[in-house]
């Protein structure tokens, strides 16, 4: 089953069809209106900001779009559920991607489709054009290919970048692990944590809660666990080599705290859950099927807790709880990279946000009374609250790291985002 056949197909295509075909537009910022605005706009106005431009660069940020301006990039080799049905087919999903942008975050932001598979040539593309951004959010690039191109744009650029498949999960079943575990007066660095799933997401998953503290991940792929024993292990896999006796998914889960689930439905089974710790956390996240549906975990352990990837069940990971907000952050300040600290300071917003009381219209929306618990661990993605916590949580650490091009002042940043970004 694709995503589309979990709706209605007439309704989507004549959804993306009606007025203007696709979902986002580019309107004027200054009037146009008179002689003299277009000489301001075009010629010969438009020479003085290119001149002050030549001299200092940074004054990009100050005439131009550049500071409020994201690119959405894909070569479309990974796209959803779909897999690589290419760049041309992937356009709807990036639109969709930078509409997401403009509704959460206020940030303007553009869908580029690159028609080349060659990670190589891919990013000598992608390097060209950077310099008209002011940040570049990678989408939909398989792995491996997806953690060399984002290690090599990272290095050889100076505007944030970040490939959300890998970083969205991550950050935000770390937030909703960290929960899990107060909620169970647990540590991270206790558990045992169970990876199914070794591709972009589990990767950045794993390398993430590492850095949160977590001592024993298992990563288990098509094959089995990532342990010693196998072999024609590519060089990301055998990062994840560990000296263990266990070789299947169901060896793995036996006695095993946490359960993420990147991979593919009803690939878990009632007795996989049944040999769990105590209060075990799955995380299942296949997308339209889990790995094992909610309602028959909950028949054989009611001590369980349960996050998918759909809006129908209680602690929905959805991307769209970060990566806006992390971008805003990031171009406020100006900022020249999304490094590790930086992640995880949207980690530590996630989690905070989650314990605090949720205001009345959230709770009406989704009919039901939220509030820090199993069935409350991330916040819901229609939050307005996000925008504040997570963008100033980036923007503070990009100070602090000295990655930020420009020095804010935090509490006002907060009033600002509170006051003058209306979602």
């Amino acid at each position: 089953m694709n995503r589309c056949d979990r709706i209605d197909r007439k309704k989507s295509l004549e959804y993306h069809r009606s007025g203007k075909g696709g979902k986002i537009e580019i309107i004027s910022t200054k009037p146009s209106e008179t002689i003299e605005d277009l000489s301001l706009a075009y010629s010969p106005g438009v020479a003085c900001p290119s001149i002050e431009i030549q001299e200092n660069p940074d004054m990009a940020y100050e005439y131009t779009l550049k500071s409020n301006l994201v690119a959405v990039i894909s070569n479309g080799t990974a796209v959803l559920g779909l897999g690589n049905i290419g760049a041309l087919a992937s356009k709807p999903v990036m639109e969709g991607k930078a509409l997401l942008f403009k509704k959460f975050a206020e940030i303007d932001s553009i869908d580029i489709e690159v028609n080349e598979e060659d990670p190589d040539k891919f990013i000598e593309h992608v390097k060209a054009i950077s310099i008209s951004f002011g940040g570049i959010n990678l989408e939909d690039i398989k792995a491996p290919e997806c953690f060399y191109i984002e290690d090599r744009l990272k290095k050889e650029t100076d505007i944030p970048v970040m490939h959300d498949d890998q970083h969205g999960t991550a950050i935000i079943t770390s937030a909703g692990l960290l929960n899990a575990l107060e909620l169970t007066n647990r540590k991270i660095e206790d558990i045992r944590i169970v990876i199914v799933g070794v591709g972009a997401a589990g990767i950045a998953s794993a390398r993430l809660y590492k850095s949160l503290g977590a001592k024993n991940i298992i990563m288990v792929d098509s094959k089995g666990v990532i342990n010693s024993r196998r072999t024609n292990l590519n060089e990301l896999k055998k990062e994840f080599i560990v000296e263990t006796e266990l070789n299947t998914l169901k060896d793995a889960l036996n006695g095993a705290d946490m359960l993420l689930g990147l991979s593919r439905g009803n690939t878990v089974s009632k007795e996989m859950v049944k040999s769990m710790a105590n209060n075990p956390i799955l995380f299942t996240l296949a997308n339209p099927t889990p790995e094992i549906d909610p309602n028959i975990v909950k028949e054989v352990r009611s001590d369980a807790i349960i996050a998918t990837g759909r809006s129908d069940f209680a602690n929905q990971v959805n991307n769209v709880l970060a990566f806006p907000f992390i971008f805003r952050g990031a171009l406020d300040v100006r900022a020249t990279h999304i490094t590790e600290k930086m992640k995880l300071s949207a980690v530590k917003a996630l989690s905070d946000l989650a314990k605090e009381e949720v205001p009345i219209e959230i709770k009406e929306m989704y009919n039901r009374d939220l509030k820090f618990s199993k069935d409350y661990i991330i916040p819901t993605p229609f939050d307005k609250r996000l925008l504040k916590y997570v963008s100033s949580a980036i923007a503070k650490s990009a100070m602090e790291e000295g990655v930020a091009r420009i020095k804010i002042d935090i509490d006002e940043y907060k009033e600002k985002l509170d006051n003058i970004y209306k979602i």
